[in-house]
């Protein structure tokens, strides 16, 4: 790989024209009969249906294409979907001589989850039970399964139950340990045994991952022997391996400090390569090649904004010239190899969207013919015999208006052929437009937000607005990119405000460092600047509610506290409201906060319980409930572990006491995440009743302007 300049500003995806797809689907069997990417619309030229005719329903509907995946030669393809079943399934697609399509696993009480090829033969993939809470995840770990191409000799490798057939072991319980997950499957070439895999025997301690140890795991029998990893370190937890199965980078971490060690292909043993504080580490390793390079991302400038780098172990040290950056953005990405992993053929990387840098000359020109094909969209092309004459690529197309659509490119006669939208029932026509700003908070600060703009909402044509404040808070919120919940608000005629307040990831470690012991402080005055500067644009009018789930809930209910004058409601979601319980824990209430994060990370980045008592007292929603004067709705998850029901019970009594109670709902077997899409229907119709009740709006009033 050789050093590249900073990356030039994205382009301008938010004027990009919305596209409507007329060609016929890719035949892949009788299986998969009604439209695909041939759905039935009206002509360009005709006039969209209003987007609140949608019915909640389409937005939170699990996609009907999962995934698709190229086998190692390129002629055959898998995808998980949907269509024609009342489960996901797995199915392969032969591409040469003639396409035609072969149901491999289907099942009535499971669905079929991450899948990959382990050879140009057989796949390996994991079951879920998508039609269960997600509190079920709290007892049983993924089920692995392995199987032929043509649907013959299916092994299971672990049951959905946690009994392993040769590993020994069961995650029934309140945390499950000692089970196998699927680490790295190696890519077939001499040195590398057939048909096996590395999994991690996955073991939990008090709450929190304790170790994984890499094992080989045969696919076809299922017998698990022992992977040498030599001097290992003990208990390390995260591992990344070359393309022939080999460990090279083992990570630890205790007691808030986190090391990388290393072993590379001509190394006897393990080094510590380096050490930190988890909140401040001095890199993060993004992935390794065959040749013994180590890639790595390092935060540099005044802004602390993660660049990509090659690690240089003479100096034991990132190279100080960067691979790739990404100004305004930390880098996030990964490297695109070729078949053998010796060679990088490119960086993925997310900007304000997603783009690829391409290395490679020949997928330079790819990449050129396919955004000329499909203009205005991210494509993501994923290859086999990349660049040369006889390539095949799977192209993943979406953009701001639409969930995406898979495509199949044969270089070899230029065949471009249509495979199967990821979801059905989403016209881009009626969806909104996703637009990314950068503005100044009131201390001057950087404030990076995202807007979801229904049709017709222009300045000077103000819209209500809902606030939507990101969960984590630790993680990146937003991205230009299709979101189920703010396409839905925008089609009830509600400008989505979405800010990407201090403490943040992704804008550089400064700015998630400024939301340090700032929750219901700094990180909420970014909340109403956002929506301060959206009504002096005069994009958000006078009329605003905030919504939540998770540390957003937290927001939410924070936000009517503390200024009650921007808010006509709140609606909150999973959310932390009592500060003291988060922070110190409780042997009544169960959850499953690691003891190395809340003794060691969550002092600092939330408050110390001692030290920051007063801090925590002040800016905890369950003792400042006196505050809330505007209705508020609020939803929990009964196996909620994450943010127990004991949160909600204490709000809610909290809010009664004060004579301004809420409305109320809770889901038995749903935990932090919500996944039955009865659910999230429910939740989200009693939503948008709430908020057209304050807001006014919803589906009657969502018509085109």
């Amino acid at each position: 790989m050789n050093p590249t300049s900073r990356l030039r500003a994205p382009r301008d995806r938010r004027t990009a024209p919305a596209r409507l797809l007329a060609c016929a689907a890719l035949a892949l069997g009788a299986w998969a009969s009604g439209p695909a990417l041939a759905q039935s619309q009206a002509s360009p030229a005709a006039p969209p249906p209003a987007a609140g005719s949608v019915p909640v329903e389409r937005f939170f509907q699990h996609p009907v294409l999962t995934a698709a995946k190229l086998s190692p030669s390129g002629t055959r393809m898998a995808i998980t979907t949907s269509r024609g079943a009342d489960r996901v399934g797995l199915f392969v697609v032969e591409l040469a001589p003639s396409v035609k399509g072969t149901r491999v696993a289907q099942f009535n009480n499971l669905d079929v989850a991450d899948f990959d090829w382990t050879s140009d033969d057989r796949l390996v993939f994991s079951l879920v039970d998508l039609k269960s809470g997600s509190g079920d995840d709290r007892y049983f770990a993924p089920g692995l399964v392995s199987v032929k191409a043509d649907g013959s000799e299916m092994v299971t490798l672990v049951r959905r139950d946690g009994e392993t057939d040769n590993a020994g072991g069961r995650v029934r319980g309140s945390a499950p340990t000692g089970y196998l997950q699927l680490l790295h499957v190696p890519r077939q070439q001499p040195g590398v045994p057939p048909d096996e895999v590395v999994a991690g025997r996955v073991e939990f301690k008090n709450a929190g991952l304790h170790a994984v140890t890499p094992v080989w795991l045969d696919v076809r029998s299922g017998r698990v022997r022992a992977l040498d990893v030599g001097n290992a370190p003990p208990q390390a937890k995260r591992w990344w391996f070359d393309s022939k199965g080999q460990p090279r980078v083992a990570i630890t971490s205790s007691e808030g400090r986190e090391a990388i060690h290393w072993r590379g292909p001509q190394d006897s043993g393990w080094k510590q390569i380096a050490e930190a504080d988890v909140l401040k580490p001095r890199m993060a390793v993004l992935g390794v090649d065959d040749s013994g390079a180590l890639f790595v991302t390092e935060p540099r400038g005044p802004q602390a904004q993660a660049v990509l780098a090659r690690f240089d172990f003479a100096r034991g040290a990132a190279d100080p010239a960067p691979l790739v950056s990404t100004p305004g953005f930390d880098f996030e990405g990964s490297l695109i190899t070729d078949r053998s992993g010796a060679r990088a053929l490119g960086v993925r990387l997310r900007t304000d969207a997603e783009d690829t840098v391409w290395l490679d000359e020949g997928m330079k020109k790819v990449q050129a013919t396919v955004d000329q094909r499909l203009p205005g969209r991210v494509n993501r092309i994923n290859c086999r015999r990349c660049g040369e004459a006889d390539m095949v690529a799977l192209v993943r197309s979406y953009s701001d208006r639409d969930p995406g659509e898979y495509w199949l490119y044969q270089a070899a006669g230029q065949r471009f052929q249509p495979v199967m939208r990821v979801m059905d029932g989403i016209d881009a026509r009626q969806m909104a437009e996703v637009q990314f700003h950068r503005i100044r908070a009131r201390d001057g600060r950087d404030l990076p937000l995202w807007l979801t703009v229904p049709r017709g909402v222009k300045p000077g044509q103000p819209a209500p607005a809902v606030v939507m404040v990101h969960g984590g808070p630790w993680v990146r919120g937003g991205a230009w990119a299709w979101n189920p919940m703010d396409q839905f608000l925008a089609s009830r005629g509600w400008i989505v405000i979405s800010p990407e307040f201090r403490g943040s990831t992704g804008f550089g470690a400064e700015h998630f460092r400024a939301g340090w012991k700032q929750w219901g402080q700094a990180m909420q005055d970014d909340v109403a600047d956002a929506l301060l500067w959206a009504r002096e644009k005069g994009l958000a009018g006078p009329a605003a509610c905030i919504a939540g789930a998770s540390y957003g809930g937290y927001s939410t209910l924070m936000g009517l506290v503390r200024h009650p004058e921007l808010y006509r409601c709140g609606v909150a979601w999973v959310a932390v409201t009592d500060l003291e319980l988060l922070v110190k824990g409780s042997r009544w209430v169960d959850d499953d906060t690691g003891g190395d994060f809340r003794n060691f990370t969550m002092p600092e980045l939330v408050g110390d319980p001692v030290k920051d008592a007063e801090m925590i007292k002040a800016n905890s929603p369950v003792l400042q409930a006196s505050r809330i004067r505007a209705p508020l709705l609020l939803g929990f998850g009964e196996a909620d572990i994450r943010v127990p029901l004991a949160h909600g019970t204490r709000m809610r009594e909290a809010l009664t006491a004060a004579g301004r109670p809420p409305e109320w709902v809770v889901y038995p077997e749903e935990g932090h995440s919500w996944r039955k899409v009865s659910t999230q229907v429910d939740f989200f119709q009693k939503m948008e009743a709430f908020l057209s009740k304050h807001l006014g709006g919803g589906s009657a009033a969502a018509a085109p302007r």
